[in-house]
């Protein structure tokens, strides 16, 4: 995290990441229930990390096409 925010900057990196940080937290808030810290914290993750991936595959396509 540190090393995005120190790369793109505060406001490059909130455009970015907000979107899919919001949604990665509603979907562990409604889907993860494991009962374990670190699994709920590790699956969030991977969720941040993977709506992050569809979101910039997605913005790159569109900007190829738009």
């Amino acid at each position: 995290m540190y090393t995005l925010i120190r790369n793109a900057g505060v406001k490059c990196a909130l455009v970015d990441e907000a979107v899919p940080l919001l949604l990665s937290f509603g979907v562990a808030e409604v889907f993860y229930k494991f009962h374990s810290f670190m699994l709920e914290t590790g699956a969030f993750l991977l969720t941040w990390l993977v709506v992050s991936w569809l979101g910039s595959a997605i913005r790159s396509r569109w900007q190829r096409h738009g």
